[in-house]
């Protein structure tokens, strides 16, 4: 069922017919949503108890977290899916998600130092969560950098795919960190179930992270259809310089 659905897509043409009108959408709808939820999070909502000012950050901070180990997660399917299935278009959705992925990383760790400088009295710890978090970033970068150049030598190329799956090892280390090891971040104060946090201080947080979600939708099929019209124009040079 799963292959017939993927399959369904693996025409180029199906798929732009049904990506032009969604990138145009999803990209609103981020822009709205990731605006109300940075305006609530800055403005309205009160400072935390505790933390004050620098809890704001969390709205951030959060989305940016789980976006960067979604985006891996997301490179994962498609290299498995490259690898099994031949799917033509897995390897172009892997490419396409590996910077909006390493964006987000990035993010997470530029608003975790932000926030820790206050709350521990350092920029940077080699914290479990942390340490594992860099090591994704670098992942991002070192997928970025094998896929370009495998892609120079041909579309059938298996070590980009390879490094998507083995890199997905380090999302459970992440995810586990704080239990595995005795670590300076917090445990989980948000699980899909619960929530230590007050509702009063917490409803951006939803905001934000449908509205980022949907901008990297966004970006990842804007990146998508970038590379297969670059793909059309490089495929009509060649038949033209054959001619």
């Amino acid at each position: 069922m799963v292959h017939h659905i993927m399959h369904r897509f693996a025409n180029p043409a199906r798929f732009l017919k049904i990506a032009r009108p969604a990138t145009a959408w999803l990209l609103g709808l981020g822009l709205v949503l990731s605006a109300i939820g940075i305006v609530g999070a800055l403005v309205v909502i009160p400072p935390d108890y505790l933390q004050g000012e620098t809890a704001r950050i969390l709205h951030i901070h959060v989305p940016a977290a789980w976006l960067g180990m979604g985006g891996w997660t997301g490179i994962a399917v498609a290299s498995a899916a490259q690898i099994i299935w031949r799917h033509p278009l897995a390897g172009v959705a892997a490419r396409a998600i590996a910077p909006a992925g390493a964006v987000f990383a990035a993010i997470c760790l530029a608003s975790g130092s932000i926030w820790g400088r206050p709350t521990w009295g350092t920029w940077w710890e080699w914290d479990g969560r942390l340490t594992s978090m860099l090591v994704l970033f670098f992942l991002y970068c070192g997928y970025m950098a094998l896929a370009a150049a495998e892609k120079e030598r041909g579309p059938e190329g298996r070590a980009a795919p390879i490094f998507g799956l083995v890199g997905a090892i380090n999302l459970p280390i992440i995810h586990y960190s704080v239990i595995w090891w005795n670590t300076l971040h917090q445990g989980e104060s948000i699980t899909l179930t619960r929530s230590s946090i007050a509702p009063a201080l917490l409803w951006p947080l939803p905001f934000t992270l449908l509205g980022f979600s949907a901008l990297f939708g966004a970006v990842v099929l804007l990146r998508m259809r970038a590379e297969l019209a670059a793909t059309k124009v490089e495929a009509r040079l060649r038949r033209a310089a054959a001619e």
